[in-house]
């Protein structure tokens, strides 16, 4: 997911993710690796597109081993590096990228672009694939290949939700778009058994309603966004039933789910096990964290209320009373508050 919904994975979460879908891959022994999806899988795709979903430009990429901006909505390595470092591979190239030819493209191929969903064919960029190599050493790439898929946040974030009475919105009430999302999903997926594919992770969503951009544009009290929240907790169960369901009709399990919505759920219920800190909903690295700024209301307010004409102020007694210095100092706290503790 990207713009609307900025790319929400920490890197923690993505590591996490990784570490799990690696064990998986092993058990797979996967040739090449696929990757289908939105900005959470991207590589660099949208960098070569008429778009404004991209991510070419700093603060992204600050702790790539390039330090440079990739084309990857994150602050690093994304999930496909890290699978792939997992099984032993070079990371994917974006299918764009004019480098993708000859023995790269036998390593495998990044599909993924920022904003895509379900509701975009995804099956067909593998025919991009027969054009470069040709049909038959296509199919048994192909056979052989491990794939990840990691679409569906942008059909809520981006098109159901993004504006107040969206089409979609007008068009279905929520369940019944739900419904609507499994049933092209496994057509997508049914799209690529017949392409040939045989190892398939799907993720599914994270706590939609727990996005920094969702929480700024639709939070009231600082909790996350109760409808995404809703929404996501209606799709990921049935998107797992689905997949259940398709196997069996195949009789193999050739697509495993990936709960990410969990994973994301653990990070945050208790970040002290991983290593974090959490404020406001944002999960910050203890030993990464550079420069910190501050955005929300009296409970983080460091003193910016002194300088402002607002009754709203800390400046007296009994504020500050366990303050170091046993002064006012326009924090709403009889001390420290969370972002000194933080620092």
């Amino acid at each position: 997911m990207a713009t609307n919904s900025s790319a929400c994975s920490s890197y923690e979460v993505i590591l996490g993710l990784a570490l799990v879908l690696g064990a998986v891959v092993h058990l797979a022994e996967a040739r090449a690796f696929f990757v289908f999806g939105d900005s959470l899988v991207d590589s660099g795709n949208n960098n070569y597109l008429a778009t404004t979903a991209r991510a070419d430009a700093p603060p992204y990429g600050i702790d790539h081993p390039t330090h440079q901006p990739t084309g990857r909505f994150s602050n690093g390595l994304n999930i496909p590096d890290l699978i792939s470092e997992q099984i032993g591979s070079e990371s994917p190239l974006p299918y764009l990228s004019p480098e993708l030819s000859g023995q790269k493209l036998l390593v495998g191929a990044n599909f993924a672009s920022a904003g895509i969903g379900i509701l975009n064919d995804t099956g067909i960029q593998f025919q991009r694939v027969v054009a470069l190599i040709g049909a038959e050493q296509a199919k048994r790439l192909v056979n052989q290949a491990l794939v990840l898929l990691t679409v569906g946040g942008n059909d809520f974030v981006n098109n159901y939700y993004l504006i107040p009475y969206s089409a979609r919105s007008r068009q279905y009430d929520l369940p019944d778009y739900v419904q609507y999302l499994i049933s092209e999903y496994k057509k997508l997926l049914m799209n690529l058994y017949n392409l040939g594919v045989r190892r398939v992770i799907v993720t599914g969503t994270g706590p939609l309603g727990c996005v920094p951009a969702e929480l700024a544009m639709r939070s009231t009290n600082g909790g996350c966004s109760a409808e995404l929240q809703r929404a996501a907790a209606l799709y990921n169960p049935q998107l797992e039933s689905m997949i259940n369901d398709v196997n069996r009709k195949i009789g193999s399990d050739v697509f495993i789910a990936a709960n990410t919505h969990q994973m994301h759920t653990d990070f945050v219920s208790n970040p002290q096990a991983f290593a974090l800190a959490l404020a406001r909903g944002t999960i910050v690295h203890q030993a990464d964290a550079r420069d910190f700024f501050v955005f929300g209301d009296s409970l983080v307010d460091g003193g910016s209320n002194n300088y402002l004409a607002t009754s709203a102020r800390a400046y007296l007694p009994p504020y500050g009373i366990d303050y170091p210095t046993c002064q006012a100092t326009g924090r709403f706290s009889n001390g420290l508050n969370l972002p000194d503790i933080m620092s």
